[in-house]
């Protein structure tokens, strides 16, 4: 296993040997991975796992009442170097915590690792991992290269997990892939930092989230930064045309990203989580569309405490949407008011849903914001159905919107070099 620091929104019951619950990290992750010629940063094999977690953005312990007193997760790097060998009475804590994931949609099988891109040349087509040290971190992300990109520069999405999730699942689940394909983009998904090496990873999005990532400060805006300065010595990238979207609690990083680095970024598009930042300052105009349900269970569109995570007590404060919105229109020079452009009614599986596209006029060029304001669905990412036994926890599925399609729509009318 990886000698990092763990940084999470997670903390579990003192258990001794807790942390030995998950299946160890392959040994050939460290013997394998390499610098890269001509680099300083090494490229690590995407080894997966058996399985792994995913939690919703809200902060949360498992409490593990039988066993007694509370560990705190936030244990230093040392720990998290220890061989795996599981303790007595492993089986029923791994049980007990898959049992909880898996209802509240925070469960998914990995596939095998796919083969990690090496040598000095820009790397082929297909889905490619590359680690890079930041903040003192080893930090990880994945990008998918277009099967037809003609050696051309190409834009970049970086697209944000949401709290619990990792870049690998958020990939699987979000169907970016086929869009970046047809439209030849290059898809990037950073992982977050996490207690259980390479599971339940998590952003430092803001004043109020998520987590071990904010109470230790972790410098994610900066990692995103050398994300976008590694990549580009790895392949061709259109510097003018880069672009960031997010789920949840990575909806609110990419918000925090596009603030603190509105000179690299030409268009943001956060899904189901609002800004949450203290501080908002950004250096110029930034193209905003924000898509969000209005029955959002855990993320609350009107802001406020969102519901305990199941089993527990620990709850989040959520940002009003709107109040986000306000500060964007407001920097980006637009009129303070948006208004209807159109409205949507779905059918069939879709039925009783609504999508309400608002527009703020007015606003300086390259500075749109704009809204899609669902009714009707739930948490999940739009565009992609949530199992059944998720949908207590999450909300319903919508196909009436695919946000995935609508962010590469929206930021694809950007350009810094055209503002």
């Amino acid at each position: 296993m990886r000698n990092e620091q763990w940084v999470s929104n997670v903390q579990l019951a003192q258990v001794p040997g807790l942390d030995k619950l998950l299946p160890p990290e392959p040994e050939q992750e460290n013997d394998m991975s390499r610098p890269t010629a001509g680099r300083g940063a090494t490229v690590t094999p995407d080894t997966g796992a058996i399985l792994e977690h995913r939690v919703s953005t809200t902060a949360f312990r498992v409490n593990w009442m039988a066993w007694g007193s509370r560990w705190n997760t936030g244990r230093p790097a040392a720990a998290a170097s220890r061989p795996y060998a599981p303790p007595h009475g492993a089986v029923m804590y791994w049980v007990l915590a898959t049992a909880i994931a898996f209802l509240t949609g925070c469960t998914s099988i990995t596939p095998p690792a796919r083969e990690t891109a090496t040598g000095p040349q820009s790397p082929a087509p297909g889905d490619h991992s590359f680690t890079l040290q930041h903040g003192g971190l080893q930090r990880r992300y994945h990008v998918h290269i277009p099967i037809h990109r003609r050696g051309r520069h190409l834009p970049v999405m970086l697209a944000l997990h949401g709290g619990g999730g990792s870049g690998r699942q958020f990939q699987r689940e979000n169907a970016l892939d086929p869009v970046a394909d047809r439209e030849r983009f290059l898809a990037v998904y950073p992982d977050g930092t996490g207690p259980l090496s390479g599971r339940l990873l998590t952003w430092n999005a803001g004043e109020h989230c998520c987590g071990w990532a904010r109470e230790h400060a972790v410098d994610d805006s900066g990692f995103l930064l050398a994300v976008l300065d590694d990549l580009a010595t790895r392949t061709a990238v259109d510097q003018d045309r880069i672009y960031v979207t997010g789920h949840s609690n990575g909806a609110m990083m990419a918000y925090r990203f596009a603030s603190e680095h509105a000179d690299r970024v030409s268009a943001v598009i956060p899904v189901a989580g609002a800004m949450d930042l203290a501080v908002f300052s950004p250096t110029r105009p930034v193209a905003v569309l924000h898509i969000h349900s209005m029955d959002d269970p855990r993320a609350l569109y009107a802001g406020g405490l969102g519901p305990p995570f199941p089993g527990t007590h620990n709850r989040v404060a959520h940002q009003p949407v709107a109040r986000g919105l306000a500060q964007w229109a407001a920097h980006n020079g637009c009129d303070p008011q948006p208004r209807t452009q159109a409205v949507f009614s779905g059918s069939g599986r879709d039925a009783g849903q609504t999508v309400t596209h608002l527009v703020y006029t007015g606003c300086r060029k390259g500075g749109a914001v704009e809204l899609l304001r669902l009714s009707g669905s739930g948490h999940g990412w739009p565009g992609v159905q949530v199992p059944w036994l998720r949908r207590r926890f999450l909300g319903a599925s919508t196909t009436l919107v695919n946000a995935s399609e609508q962010a590469w729509k929206f930021a694809a009318r950007f350009s810094r070099a055209g503002r």
